[in-house]
This record gives C-alpha cells, structure tokens and sequence, in this order.
C-alpha cells in the first residue's frame, strides 16, 4: 500500500524506537524522508522504500 505524506505529517511504525515512542512527524522530503521521534526528538532519514515497508498507519495529515 502506497502512502501519501506531507511535510507534517504524522506517521506511527510498526516497531518502537528505542525511547519507546513509535509516532514520527516528517521534517523533510526528498529522495531519502527525514524524521523526527515525537518522543524523545531525536532525527533520523530514511529512504522512501524503507519507510514505506515501516509504516503501520497515518496518525494526522
């Protein structure tokens, strides 16, 4: 299934990240998606396919 996402847009992931947090806001668009942890605020980049296997559902456009 093919998501569609903004800059803003809340994603939550399949599996938690460390800090125990799993909904992510997207700060950046590209080839490669930067996002930021709503948790613990730390940022990561990911590439478009990567992210798309991760995704569980869209929390808020």
């Amino acid at each position: 299934m093919e998501y569609e996402y903004t800059l803003g847009t809340l994603i939550q992931t399949k599996k938690p990240h460390a800090c125990g947090g799993d909904v992510w806001k997207v700060i950046r668009l590209g080839a490669d998606i930067k996002l930021e942890c709503q948790t613990c605020g730390r940022v990561i980049m990911l590439s478009r396919t990567d992210l798309q296997k991760r995704i569980k559902k869209i929390v808020e456009e």
